[in-house]
């Protein structure tokens, strides 16, 4: 059984929701990526997969399947997530320990304590 559930959030969509209490550095989805080359880039920011991409190295892009794509973005993320070239995956683990019910969030800058601004106003 998944660790986590997708449902409305009520604010900004669907979110994913922890089904179960999480503990910290345990690791929550493994989701498996297309790898889209720098050179289709300039094609791919001009669709709705532009919104659900990850930086796959320094200039390749990759569009996490699964749940990968569902995680809301937080400056006070209680996830964070890797790249797995060798498995051509993302890997999502906790940063915290997580209860029951609250909702699984990352960074969409990459690193938890980066604050940059984001292509988006956040809620």
């Amino acid at each position: 059984m998944l660790p986590f559930y997708m449902k409305e959030t009520g604010k900004y969509g669907r979110g994913i929701f922890a089904a179960r209490d999480i503990k910290k550095d345990e690791l929550i989805e493994v989701s498996p990526v297309i790898v889209s080359p720098k050179d289709e880039w300039k094609y791919l920011k001009k669709t709705v997969l532009y919104y659900y991409s990850f930086h796959w190295g320094k200039k390749d892009t990759a569009i996490a399947l699964g749940y990968g794509s569902l995680f809301n973005h937080s400056y006070t993320p209680n996830i964070t997530f890797s790249n797995n070239k060798k498995n051509l995956s993302i890997d999502f683990y906790a940063i915290v320990d997580i209860k029951e019910g609250e909702e699984l969030t990352i960074n969409y800058n990459g690193e938890p304590e980066d604050t940059s601004r984001l292509w988006f106003d956040v809620i």
